[in-house]
């Protein structure tokens, strides 16, 4: 049986008091207790930034690497060992900007991990420039005059490529929340989440309470059909006065590892390796 106390890590957190970090640290832990998931089953990815910190306070096995490049290294796990279950985890800087390519490329092939990206819309562990994300007119150190880029709508770009499972949850609904990470986990495919957060230190536009006033259950409305990628397209670009959370599109499509004949049916860290087998290619190249 598994419980909280499974994934509890002793290492001091070094998030800010009222960071969104928190509940999505606890919807995540939640979301692996619901699923049965013991730590050994699980890793988790991630790159440079204070969401990228979230492996740090699990017990899971993890891999901390460079900035924007949480995907690759996380397709590599899951390519190597698909049994495991594979997350990947970052912020919107890491995974939108620094990391644009991978995702684009990730959602194409469609590998089977499940992507948390922490949108808080400004870069936090260097505190505080605009990210991919930044509204138009937000005002930073470094853009006092207010940013003059219009932001990226990740989810607009996800359905383009069209993403087998994209989703928006918000880290102020955390059962909600860890019930998107759960199906996310549970899809074959790849699976977008991107997650709504204050910044308590550096954005004070979007605020807790902008979030709460705005934000509205997708999967409240039976007339709203996930699978209908116009009405997928619609939705992921309301943004302002309300905005939608919950699963916004989904399809079925096969996931990478199971198009690869070699791990299709038994993972590759699993297969013998006799390196006789090897011996005619050395000689080729003699």
């Amino acid at each position: 049986m598994v419980s909280l106390e499974d994934f509890y890590s002793d290492d001091p957190i070094a998030w800010c008091p009222g960071c969104g970090n928190f509940s999505i640290l606890k919807s995540l832990k939640q979301a692996f207790v619901d699923l049965g998931k013991k730590p050994h089953e699980i890793v988790i990815v991630s790159g440079i930034g204070q969401a990228p910190k979230t492996p740090h306070y699990l017990r899971c096995n993890a891999f901390n690497g460079l900035h924007g490049r949480t995907l690759p290294v996380a397709t590599g796990v899951k390519l190597a060992n698909h049994e495991l279950t594979v997350l990947a985890q970052g912020g919107d800087g890491d995974g939108y900007g620094e990391g644009g390519n991978h995702f684009i490329h990730a959602m194409r092939r469609n590998v089977d991990i499940t992507y948390l990206v922490h949108n808080n819309q400004v870069y936090g562990l260097t505190k505080g420039q605009t990210s991919p994300t930044s509204g138009e007119g937000f005002v930073t150190r470094t853009t006092p005059q207010g940013s003059v880029n219009r932001p990226i709508n990740p989810l607009l770009l996800a359905i383009a490529s069209d993403c087998s499972f994209v989703a928006r949850g918000f880290a102020g609904e955390i059962d909600h929340l860890s019930e998107l990470i759960r199906k996310g986990i549970t899809h074959k495919g790849f699976a977008l989440i991107d997650i709504l957060q204050s910044c308590v230190s550096f954005n004070r536009v979007n605020t807790f309470k902008w979030y709460k006033d705005r934000v509205y259950r997708i999967d409240e409305d039976p007339e709203y059909d996930p699978k209908n990628r116009l009405m997928a397209f619609e939705k992921a670009a309301e943004w302002g006065e309300k905005i939608p959370i919950g699963i916004i599109y989904s399809t079925d499509r096969p996931a990478l590892n199971s198009q690869i004949p070699a791990i299709k049916d038994e993972p590759l860290v699993k297969q013998r390796v006799d390196p006789s087998d090897f011996v005619d290619i050395f000689e080729m190249f003699r």
